[in-house]
């Protein structure tokens, strides 16, 4: 499991409104992803940095980037224990985001974000889930 979520190339398509990926190296890559709310519409481009690496248990992401009406900054971090048969996954993460997108948005972005992580942590599991369908032969 942590192999997969320290992998960009297997878990960034996974990411709600996914456009692109680009791996620079084995620490650092860029992720577009569509952004938009009311007439503010775009593509971010988001630098992410894999910060922290203790393998198999933690890792925490740091990311900068822009779109179309502001910048943001990121981290996302999860740890992972084994617990009986499977593994439970502790996410934390933080966003702020500055500009003009901020300003217009009042309100509507903590619940956006909120509904946009879930859908995340959704695609994630069932990736996980059927990964480890297919290696038991189920």
């Amino acid at each position: 499991m942590y192999d997969f979520l320290t992998d960009p190339k297997r878990f960034a398509p996974l990411l709600p409104e996914f456009q692109g990926l680009t791996v620079h190296d084995a620490s650092n890559f860029t992720v577009q992803v569509k952004v938009g709310i009311a007439h503010i519409r775009g593509t971010a481009e988001v630098k992410m940095h894999l910060a922290e690496s203790d393998s198999p248990r933690h890792a925490l992401y740091s990311g900068m980037g822009g779109m179309a009406g502001g910048n943001v900054n990121m981290t996302a971090a999860f740890d992972l224990d084994e617990v009986g048969e499977g593994t439970k996954v502790r996410w934390n993460g933080e966003a702020q985001i500055f500009g003009r997108l901020a300003s217009m948005a009042g309100g509507i972005l903590e619940p956006l974000g909120r509904k946009n992580i879930q859908k995340l942590v959704d695609a994630l599991q069932s990736a996980l889930t059927e990964g480890e369908t297919a290696r038991s032969g189920s």
